[in-house]
């Protein structure tokens, strides 16, 4: 069976399988019939023309990180109030987006390594001269979430969300950090 223009392996075939006499399906439904098996190899040639082989290459699949979290309503609440602050602090004004990245990365391992649970990113909320035609303003308050759900980083992220306005509002955003699976000597 080709899907999007992927053959089927044995392999996967035989997991079709297995997964196949696991599901009962719905009432009035059918199960899917299973995939064609896969194409027969190639032919053999003769030695005289040359063979271009290629090792299979295994992936192995890694479990999916769980989704991103916004900050608890109590944590929010103590913020808010003043009885909970921020364990530390990165201001990435100034900095290039490669710069940031990397300032903000080297941050959080360093943070998360230290047990800190609660970290403030200031992105700034952008120059007004930075927009252009009706694009939203500041490179790095728009960069900023993108990166922290990219794989680099999202093992260290439990969630964000924007600041209050007493730490920077929509120019910051809080950083909740997930335990260092490491421990400290």
């Amino acid at each position: 069976m080709r899907r999007r223009g992927k053959i089927l392996s044995e392999a996967d075939l035989a997991l079709w399988r297995q997964v196949a006499r696991s599901v009962k399906p719905l009432a009035g439904r059918a199960l899917p019939e299973e995939p064609d098996p896969p194409l027969p190899a190639a032919p053999a040639t003769d030695a005289a023309t040359p063979v271009l082989v290629m090792a299979a290459k295994l992936t192995v699949a890694r479990p999916a990180q769980p989704p991103l979290a916004p900050l608890e309503r109590r944590l929010r609440t103590q913020l808010r109030r003043g009885t909970q602050s921020v364990e530390a602090v990165i201001d990435l004004h100034g900095l290039r987006q490669d710069e940031a990245h990397a300032a903000l990365r080297g941050f959080l391992r360093r943070e998360q390594a230290r047990g800190t649970k609660l970290v403030l990113v200031v992105t700034g909320k952008g120059a007004a001269g930075d927009a252009l035609f009706g694009e939203e303003r500041g490179v790095l308050r728009r960069s900023v979430p993108h990166w922290l759900r990219l794989p680099d980083l999202r093992p260290l992220v439990v969630g964000f969300e924007e600041a209050e306005q007493r730490h920077g509002g929509a120019g910051a955003l809080y950083i909740r950090l997930r335990r260092s699976r490491e421990r400290e000597p």
